[in-house]
Formats: structure tokens, sequence, C-alpha cells
């Protein structure tokens, strides 16, 4: 039961993103397909036969329209993750808690000898050549 449900829900989320990458290539299908009733009757230039646009006009209206509509939905899936994305405020949280104060004790030194002195490292290293 649970598998088939996964493979159902699996289907369904499938299904909605290829209708969402496939919304241009349908409005361009559905251009060829009825071009001809375009032309007739939704052209804006039918009355200057002359720039030859051939309800390209409607098909650019159509495709900004649909690129409009992708952008104000991503930007409010961006809003809704940024929205959701914030901490819950609940009562306990509003209230101010008690501090307590730890005491730091004094800076210790710590003192260390080594015969690895940085300066008499650097001078065994750069010296002028022996003869």
């Amino acid at each position: 039961m649970k598998s088939l449900l996964n493979h159902i829900s699996g289907l369904v989320l499938l299904a909605v993103m290829l209708v969402k990458v496939l919304v241009v290539p349908v409005i361009y299908l559905d251009y060829e397909l009825r071009k001809d009733y375009i032309i007739a009757t939704l052209c804006e230039n039918k009355s200057r036969p002359q720039l030859h646009c051939d309800g390209k006009c409607y098909l650019a209206k159509r495709v900004a329209q649909a690129a409009r509509q992708e952008q104000r939905q991503a930007e409010n899936e961006l809003m809704s993750k940024i929205l959701s994305a914030q901490a819950p405020v609940c009562e306990s949280s509003t209230r101010l808690q008690q501090t307590t104060f730890v005491v730091i004790p004094q800076v210790v030194a710590f003192n260390f000898n080594t015969s690895l002195n940085g300066q008499s490292l650097v001078r065994e290293i750069f010296r002028p050549p022996i003869c």
C-alpha cells in the first residue's frame, strides 16, 4: 500500500513538473495548429499585411505572458520559503530568562623555552657562503 502511494505521488509530481516545463512548447503548438484562426481574428496587424506578422504578435504576447506568470510564481515560491524559514515565535522564547554570570579566573601566562628560536633558525639558513 505504501509503495503504491509512493508511486502515485511520484507520478503526480512528475506530471506537475512536465506541465511547467512544457508551457512554452504548448503555446507554440497551439499557434501552429490554429494559425489561420489567429491570423484572421486575433492578429493585431491584420490591417497592415505588409508587415507579414501572420499572428506572431499574438504568439509573442502569449509567450511573454507565460514568462511573467512563471516569474510571479517563482517569486511567490521564494517568498513562501523565506517566510516559512523564519523561526517560530512562542511564548517561552519571548520571556526573558535569568542570566547567570560565571567568574573567569585571571589569565595564566604560559612560559616555555625551546631550542628552536625563530631568529637563530633564520640566521642558520640565511648566512653568507662559506669559502
